[in-house]
């Protein structure tokens, strides 16, 4: 990603499905000459929270995954396992919910599979690099990885800081395409509930 240039970056943030919506987002700048681990290393320096929610994610989706294929009989057991993993996610929750730093804490304008647009109060450096952490309540989940500020725009009283995800976990990427696909999905929902 060093060899793209802003405009590269740019594109590359725009290709992904950005939501208008306000989740807590830790920002820790750790300079722009700071070492960012590619995705494959990325979980060497995660937060061990992080680490084993991504796992319990994967596993559930394997669990479940077999019982499709047994038709009308599992359906009360996918009931009964989809209740006892949603305890498990709100659980994971609020363990992750711990990990949020209030000295670090922003919220965010817009996020996606691209990256995320945060508010602040001061300017930060364009290039400027920070371990990021999106925690994303309505999906009982939390994302760790590296962004790059490529845009920084003065708005009324704050400035939109919009970050690119520099090394995220496929599978997190995946994640916050989802979450932001279902919070659409809700948004309309309401939207129509109001016209009636």
């Amino acid at each position: 990603m060093d060899k793209l240039t802003l405009a590269d970056k740019q594109a590359q943030f725009d290709e992904f499905f950005m939501i208008g919506h306000d989740i807590p987002v830790n920002v820790n700048l750790v300079g722009q000459d700071a070492h960012v681990p590619p995705p494959k290393e990325l979980e060497s320096v995660m937060p061990y929270a992080f680490r084993i929610a991504g796992e319990m994610a994967a596993i559930e989706a394997q669990a479940l995954r077999p019982l499709r294929n047994l038709g009308d009989q599992a359906a009360a057991l996918t009931d009964y396992l989809n209740h006892q993993a949603r305890k498990i996610d709100l659980m994971m929750s609020y363990i992750l919910q711990q990990q949020d730093d209030e000295k670090y804490r922003f919220s965010s304008v817009k996020f996606g599979g691209g990256g995320v647009v945060v508010a602040a109060a001061h300017p930060i450096e364009m290039g400027s690099i920070a371990e990021l952490k999106l925690f994303l309540t309505e999906e009982a989940a939390a994302v760790f990885c590296f962004g790059e500020v490529i845009a920084c725009q003065q708005q009324e009283d704050s400035y939109h800081i919009a970050f690119i995800f520099r090394s995220i976990r496929e599978q997190d990427q995946e994640l916050l395409v989802r979450a932001s696909l279902h919070l659409q999905t809700q948004q309309l929902r309401q939207r129509a509930q109001e016209k009636r």
